[in-house]
């Protein structure tokens, strides 16, 4: 009994795939943002249609993966680009912009190197701007 179960754990770790973007999220966002992707604004904003109508602001494209939460990530930028990229298409389909193209790894490897440590103050400047 000891050996197939040694068996069976060694078959399931050598077959242990990389986590889908859903499952990123959910263990690397949901926290703030909790599952179904509703926010605390102005803190902690919602990830439904907002992000979709902020895209039509080029500053506010790079600003997605620049916040803290997502920079420091645990994740490689590619798979931060899948998170951004799914949860882009689960909550806010309706409200992107016609001409909008999935970030790519190395969008998200340049915006990463440039954190931001305000956000907040960010997002007003660039998001006040499409407002107006």
């Amino acid at each position: 009994m000891g050996l197939t179960f040694s068996v069976i754990l060694l078959f399931i770790s050598s077959s242990v795939q990389p986590a889908s973007p859903r499952i990123n999220y959910l263990l690397y966002c949901s926290g703030c943002h909790r599952v179904t992707g509703e926010g605390k604004p102005p803190n902690v904003p919602t990830l439904h249609d907002e992000l979709g109508r902020m895209l039509s602001v080029p500053e506010m494209r790079s600003y997605l993966v620049r916040i803290p939460g997502a920079t420091q990530a645990p994740l490689s930028d590619a798979e931060l680009a899948d998170v951004v990229n799914w949860l882009l298409q689960e909550f806010n389909a309706d409200t992107l912009p016609a001409d909008f193209q999935n970030l790519s790894a190395e969008e998200v490897t340049e915006a990463r190197k440039n954190a931001l440590m305000d956000p907040i103050k960010y997002r007003t400047k660039y998001w006040k701007s499409y407002e107006d």
